[in-house]
């Protein structure tokens, strides 16, 4: 396999909100929040439901990449219940090959509720379920191995277990790479997750806020010196400025493009994420890499939801 995902196994639920939905549910517009079963439920009640489909940010981004023909695969714990089984159905008919064996257990599969506003803006609202109980047992020592690359979400991290899980296939990997997923994750975990991305990851993915929260920077030019300095692959996404890739004293910049018909931006960074990575394992530039994920966001961010197809 070229490259192996880890993440939350996550069904969405897309649906269609105005701005009151959110106030009067006390949302933060554009972050993920993690809800129990029991909100979860009350908040589905009030919604109309666009489509459902199997995601999670890195599957979302796997999906990707299986798209644009790369040989891949995925590990994320769902329930064997009705909602897992359509999960792995989901997957494997995108071609990615599913690598955790399901099992009975007492909590369900995982869902997410994406909330879009009429600005295009997406809020989630997540119930974890089984998704974030994952072990080092789950990971699979032969997948991780055999894979040129392990991409890692940023969402799953979390002490005990997952932390273990992580551990473990970091040590197997031949490299790993991680997207920092979400500001929420970066101020839950930040000591943990600047280890991670100083000392143990060899490609990081975040978007302009989540890094410049990481290493409590005061302008963007902290970013880059702290980029510098890492000696690793930073990949950064900055929204209309474009994106950003330091590695070393290299600094590349690639630009956002323009007259989009923005309709939801669901997925963007998931996307971005297999654009960039398709680049990297098959050896192109780094330039290229981020126009491939500048191209990969771009169509994504013209459509419901995070499949190009």
């Amino acid at each position: 396999m070229k490259i192996l995902g880890i993440g939350n196994a996550i069904v969405d639920v897309i649906c269609k909100v105005d701005e009151d939905f959110l106030n009067k549910n006390k949302l933060t517009k554009s972050t993920m929040k993690l809800v129990d079963e029991k909100e979860f439920k009350k908040l589905l009640t009030s919604v109309n439901i666009e489509r459902t489909i199997a995601g999670g940010s890195v599957a979302n981004s796997i999906v990707g990449l299986s798209q644009l023909k790369n040989e891949v695969s995925f590990i994320g714990k769902v329930n064997d219940d009705k909602l897992g089984n359509e999960y792995e159905k989901s997957l494997t008919n995108e071609k990615v090959k599913y690598c955790y064996n399901k099992k009975s257990e007492n909590i369900p599969t995982g869902t997410c509720l994406i909330l879009i506003t009429p600005d295009s803006e997406r809020t989630m609202c997540t119930f974890l379920g089984i998704a974030g109980k994952i072990t080092s047992d789950d990971i699979d020592n032969n997948f991780v191995k055999q894979s040129e690359l392990v991409f890692l979400e940023g969402y799953l991290w979390d002490e005990g277990d997952p932390k273990s899980a992580f551990d473990k296939t970091m040590k197997l990997a031949n490299k790993s790479a991680m997207s920092l997923s979400d500001k929420f994750c970066v101020d839950r975990h930040k000591k943990s997750f600047y280890d991670l991305v100083k000392n143990k990851l060899d490609i990081t993915f975040a978007n302009e806020q989540e890094i410049i929260e990481l290493i409590n920077a005061k302008t963007f030019e902290d970013v880059i010196t702290f980029g510098k300095e890492l000696n690793k692959l930073l990949v950064i996404t900055r929204s209309e400025k474009g994106s950003i890739a330091i590695s070393g004293s290299e600094v590349v910049e690639c630009k956002s493009q323009k007259n989009l018909k923005i309709v939801d931006l669901t997925g963007a960074g998931d996307l971005f994420a297999a654009g960039f990575l398709h680049g990297y394992i098959n050896k192109l530039s780094v330039q290229e890499s981020l126009k491939k994920g500048t191209k990969m966001a771009s169509i994504i961010i013209q459509k419901i939801g995070a499949r190009i197809s």
